[in-house]
């Protein structure tokens, strides 16, 4: 019989995105609607920009400029879920919290890359040239800032959060992991309070180049995630997300209240031959199917590229047409590492404030919500590979 005093509860949510930073920002937006995709800076590419964030108020001003933009996305996130959780600066827990982290492999130097390309072409030698401009251009530490476990230890130097950690890459399926993995070691007992979560920087002209070649970017024009027809597309998002998960005995130990709990997280990876993410999701939902209680809500992570979005379009129809379904990347875009993350975080704050925010969908999937949720169904299906399903429920 499971433990109830292993419950994986969420006790603190640090948010940060287009739509602004915690809770409230985020609910309002959502519930008016707010879409904030720029197809301008980066055209064609549609992106969705960071908001203002007053950084300094979590990161003193000399740290964060050894900082790439995704670090101190991360680390402002993990600060304002510290925050949330009322554990910042209490030496003791920090002492003792895990941290997983969801990170990429950095960002570059375009100007560095530019000036290189444009002069490779015209050098005589051009292994000696790049030799020596790899030797001369690239600062000491600008390899170092691309290592993803930075993220890690920036939170660690930062916020005090020592105890093990662990970083994971791969995209979507990163994501997916680091949580799952956080709320297995809380169920077994092998860890009291972890901090998880990851962070994207997506206005980066190098990794629109690199979803472009692959097919995957949405351009031109904003369209809500389902409506991006056949040829699909993915609008990049900065955003960082971070939660702090909790075993029910130890947060009620030192007087925290739950904000949520984790009721399961599953993860596949499915080959993404024909059909096989539709039976890869219905194999993950199988899994958590007898938990669900009647009035259950979905809260996906599409990211709207093809055919993955469309395949799970299939998956949700198929549920019924009873059942409230919403894509949070119309109005975050898609972070790729933190976009689980997020969407848990945000499906707990769906469920603090007893309703869902409007749908946003010409296809018909998105209805209205008959009732209250208890429950709510988080899936993050990678744009290329990596599945993952959390049951989110409210904590009485």
């Amino acid at each position: 019989m499971p433990n109830p005093d292993r419950d994986i509860w969420i006790t603190g949510i640090g948010i940060v995105s287009s739509l602004g930073e915690g809770a409230d920002q985020h609910w309002d937006k959502l519930t008016s609607g707010t879409i904030t995709a720029n197809a301008e800076t980066f055209a064609p590419f549609v992106v969705h920009p960071l908001a203002p964030a007053a950084f300094e108020t979590q990161i003193p001003k000399k740290e964060q400029r050894q900082m790439e933009p995704w670090q101190r996305i991360g680390t402002y996130a993990a600060g304002l879920a510290l925050d949330s959780a009322g554990v910042k600066g209490n030496t003791d827990i920090l002492s003792r919290m895990d941290m997983i982290v969801a990170a990429g492999g950095g960002e570059r130097d375009v100007a560095v890359d530019s000036a290189i390309l444009t002069g490779i072409g015209k050098s005589d030698k051009p292994e000696a040239f790049l030799n020596e401009r790899l030797m001369n251009d690239l600062r000491p530490t600008l390899f170092l800032a691309q290592l993803s476990n930075l993220l890690a230890g920036n939170i660690s130097i930062v916020h005090g959060v020592v105890g093990s950690s662990r970083t994971f890459m791969g995209e979507e399926a990163a994501g997916v992991d680091a949580v799952r993995i956080a709320a297995s070691r809380i169920a077994a007992g092998q860890s009291d309070i972890v901090l998880v979560g990851g962070a994207h920087n997506g206005e980066r002209q190098d990794l629109l180049m690199l979803y472009e070649f692959g097919g995957h970017t949405l351009k031109d024009s904003h369209k809500p995630v389902w409506e991006r027809g056949e040829k699909g597309g993915l609008a990049l998002g900065s955003l960082g997300a971070f939660l702090v998960l909790e075993s029910r005995k130890h947060a009620q130990a030192r007087g925290a209240k739950p904000l949520a709990k984790i009721g399961s997280v599953e993860a596949g990876r499915s080959n993404r031959s024909e059909g096989a993410l539709r039976r890869t999701l219905a194999s993950l939902w199988g899994t958590i199917k007898a938990k669900l209680k009647p009035g259950y809500a979905v809260l996906s992570g599409a990211s709207g590229a093809a055919p993955a979005t469309a395949e799970e379009h299939a998956f949700l129809k198929d549920l019924g047409n009873g059942i409230a379904v919403r894509a949070t990347g119309t109005y975050l875009g898609h972070g790729l590492e933190p976009q689980f993350p997020m969407n848990i975080a945000l499906a707990a704050i769906a469920l603090g404030r007893g309703s869902l925010f409007p749908p946003r969908d010409a296809t018909g999937l998105e209805q209205p919500a008959a009732a209250a949720p208890t429950q709510i169904v988080v899936t993050g299906v990678g744009h290329w590979r990596g599945e993952g399903l959390a049951l989110i429920e409210r904590a009485d």
